[in-house]
């Protein structure tokens, strides 16, 4: 049975692909529990923790990391294709790699399709909280004009995996920060009331599908988690 849990279907193990199917249909079935797991950062007139260090700090690093990521790519691939060196192994195919996970997964699946088509109204907007739109459901579309369904800073936040499945070394360990690094982005934007706890679960199984797809097309090997 865990032979078969860890088989990889598209490079994606069974069990990821079991466990986005699992929360897909447990969002689908029990939709209050979104308004549950956000409640408790509402104090009845806001969501009090909005703005705090915390929140501002995960909000704001991300599109500085994935700049900052992204440029420092640039740079090392330009001076490896310039000086004929081999630092970090960034070269073309790495660079492909990198512009794909970033553009195809939070780019165009979350933000271009999801996010600004869905109209799901975000936490901080519903009538439960204070706002006057009303609460769907995840993966129903909405009339709302929202742009809570999915979340785009977590798709950008957990698009660091990409990053990760390209260390030769250590990988469990740049895995485990990446993946750690999400979740911080993913409490920040929840406990500010900009996302429900389906938006976040639902960027990260599709950061994750997609980025270990590409992985295995480019690359043409597994990536082994």
């Amino acid at each position: 049975m865990i032979r078969q849990l860890n088989k990889n279907y598209f490079n994606v193990k069974l069990y990821m692909w079991l466990s986005a199917l699992f929360f897909s249909l447990f969002f689908i079935f029990f939709p209050q529990i979104d308004i549950q797991t956000s409640a408790p950062f509402y104090n009845g007139h806001s969501f009090y923790l909005k703005g705090s260090l915390f929140e501002r700090f995960f909000y704001n690093s991300v599109k500085i990391m994935l700049i900052s990521f992204t440029l420092g790519s640039l740079g090392i691939y330009f001076y490896n294709k310039i000086k004929n060196k081999n630092i970090l192994g960034v070269n073309g195919k790495v660079m492909l790699y990198i512009i794909l996970v970033l553009s195809i997964a939070p780019g165009l699946i979350v933000n271009a399709t999801l996010k600004d088509h869905w109209g799901r109204a975000r936490p901080a907007n519903i009538k439960e909280f204070g706002g006057h739109k009303t609460f769907t459901p995840a993966f129903i579309l909405s009339d709302q004009k929202g742009h809570s369904f999915s979340s785009g800073h977590t798709s950008a936040a957990f698009a660091f995996v990409g990053f990760a499945l390209l260390s030769r070394k250590r990988r469990k360990f740049w895995m485990s920060l990446a993946i750690s690094y999400g979740v911080l982005v993913s409490f920040a934007r929840l406990i500010a009331g900009g996302h429900f706890l389906s938006d976040i679960f639902t960027s990260f199984f599709i950061v994750w599908i997609v980025t270990h797809m590409l992985y295995k097309i480019i690359f043409k090997k597994d990536s082994t988690l």
